[in-house]
């Protein structure tokens, strides 16, 4: 006589050993405090879309549960720096600056140290830092990371003494950002942006570099140089090797000896091509030092800020960001 046997009679109960391992596994995963609820805003009012959006900003965060403190609309954008520092000094759980990388970078340096969170409202032209961090560049979006999203430490990039959150360069980024008309990023966002670089492109010559990483020097031909925090640069993903965790700085040498190399790698970066690692030579460490045969200057975020000769160095795990939360992350 068959005895009869329950349907789930196979889904036998794990063993008690292998109940009490995934319990201790989920007791060692890392659990991220939420985000606070709390913060000050800063908007560069003369960034690509600051002047129109700050009152969205304010209604958007509003509506998402986040208490602002202060919200300002800053016209001067020199002054940006300053009302950081004060907030931070203050005891803000949350700083918020709406902008371009440019004023992104020109902030940092203030929030390191300290117990402040760092988010970003991605108001630019190109928004490289905001594309590294996984941001929406769309101002909901972007809303949405500073109320669902979760605190995340990174590292930053730094010139010298000067922290920097994105990419520092030399070559024609530094020319373009001294000569663009003021005002030209602002009235025709990108495109007029890169009518300006390609002018400047013709009246553009390459350089002499050195590359000392510490352990060996190396001297070449070279028509840009890219000191990366994070892969983007102009928005576009150009250093694959970086990262804003990965505790190193990553050196990228556009080599050659015409502007006609640059063009080429540029565009082969842009379609993404295979090739695109034959136009450049790479280098990678906690610092590295940088020297041209006569001073050039180096262009860190978007702003012109520093010169030849230089160390560049990785700040590890600097400060805390607003990142996306793992479901938007992946």
């Amino acid at each position: 006589m068959r005895s009869w046997r329950s349907p789930n009679a196979s889904c036998r109960r794990p063993p008690a050993s292998v109940l009490a391992l995934a319990f201790i596994l989920a007791l060692c995963q890392p659990v991220s405090d939420p985000l606070p609820r709390t913060a000050a805003l800063f908007v560069n009012a003369k960034s690509r879309k600051g002047h129109h959006l700050f009152k969205d900003a304010c209604q958007l965060l509003k509506e998402a549960g986040i208490e602002l403190t202060i919200a300002k609309a800053i016209r001067k954008p020199s002054t940006m720096p300053d009302c950081v520092k004060h907030a931070v000094a203050a005891g803000a759980p949350m700083v918020i600056v709406g902008g371009g990388d440019g004023s992104i970078s020109c902030s940092v340096d203030h929030v390191v140290g300290s117990d402040t969170i760092f988010a970003i409202l991605p108001l630019g032209t190109a928004n490289s830092f905001a594309r590294t961090l996984g941001i929406p560049l769309d101002l909901p979006g972007a809303v949405d990371v500073i109320a669902n999203g979760r605190p995340k430490r990174i590292d930053l990039g730094m010139i010298d003494d000067d922290y920097f959150a994105n990419c520092a360069t030399l070559g024609i980024a530094p020319q373009i950002a001294q000569t663009v008309p003021h005002g030209l990023k602002a009235w025709l966002g990108r495109p007029g942006y890169l009518l300006w670089a390609a002018r400047q492109l013709w009246k553009f010559k390459a350089f002499r570099l050195t590359v000392d990483t510490g352990s060996k020097t190396e001297t070449m031909d070279a028509v840009e140089v890219r000191i990366a925090n994070g892969p983007y640069h102009g928005g576009v993903e150009l250093v694959d090797e970086a990262a804003v965790d990965s505790g190193r700085i990553v050196v990228q040498v556009v080599t050659g000896e015409t502007r006609g190399h640059l063009i080429w790698s540029w565009l082969l970066s842009v379609l993404r091509h295979r090739e695109r690692k034959k136009t450049t030579i790479e280098f990678e460490g906690r610092a590295i030092r940088l020297s041209t045969e006569t001073p050039m200057p180096i262009s860190i975020d978007g702003e012109v800020l520093a010169e030849t000769p230089v160390t560049a160095r990785v700040a590890r795990r600097a400060i805390r960001v607003a990142a996306p939360g793992p479901s938007r992350a992946g």
